[in-house]
């Protein structure tokens, strides 16, 4: 938490504050919950949830403290908030993308009932070629894990097209509020 909030203090005293907040991190572990260890559920929930909703919090208290109401929350969360995967190995990874899923929406009715205009936009990607999933099941060759995306579904998608689907939600008029996208490849199945 410290951290997080180091950033923002920095940024309000570098920049005067921010006016767009993409919560971006995450991470996951090949862990079931029948023999999960601890340690990797508490860091997966820390940075997965706990760090998104910090960043949240401490975005809308910048964005208040200098009475500016127009802002953007954009949490890159994953399809597996939105279904169960196949992998049992995903489960705590699965379980707090489900929670990020249900804070999203949590946040954007809150700041509803404050009549606030800052918006709320969820990305949920499915199998995109980056080293998430080499680093999930701790893979040697991480360069190698990107191209094993070709070995689980053809044309996966690349990070460049989420980032255009982050520009399209930020480019959108004031009347407009993005709330969810979600983005899989052509040929995935689930």
């Amino acid at each position: 938490e410290e951290d997080i909030l180091n950033v923002f203090e920095v940024a309000k005293k570098q920049f005067g504050g921010v006016d767009v907040c993409i919560n971006n991190a995450g991470l996951g572990y090949s862990s079931t919950v029948l023999e999960g260890t601890t340690s990797d559920w508490k860091e997966t929930l820390d940075v997965n949830v706990l760090a998104v909703c910090i960043c949240t919090r401490e975005f809308v208290k910048q964005m208040r403290e200098r009475g500016v109401d127009d802002g953007h929350i954009i949490v890159l969360n994953s399809m597996s908030g939105h279904r169960i995967t196949p992998l049992t190995s995903g489960a705590m990874y699965t379980i707090s993308k489900h929670a990020v899923t249900c804070m999203v929406e949590c946040v954007r009715r809150e700041l509803r009932e404050k009549k606030s205009a800052i918006k709320t936009t969820a990305i949920s990607p499915g199998l995109v070629r980056t080293e998430f999933r080499g680093r999930m099941f701790k893979m040697e060759d991480i360069e190698e894990s990107k191209r094993d995306y070709d070995n689980i579904v053809k044309d996966p998608v690349e990070a460049e097209d989420i980032s255009s689907a982050v520009v399209y939600a930020l480019s959108t008029p004031p009347r407009m509020d993005i709330n969810d996208i979600h983005i899989r490849p052509t040929h995935q199945v689930y």
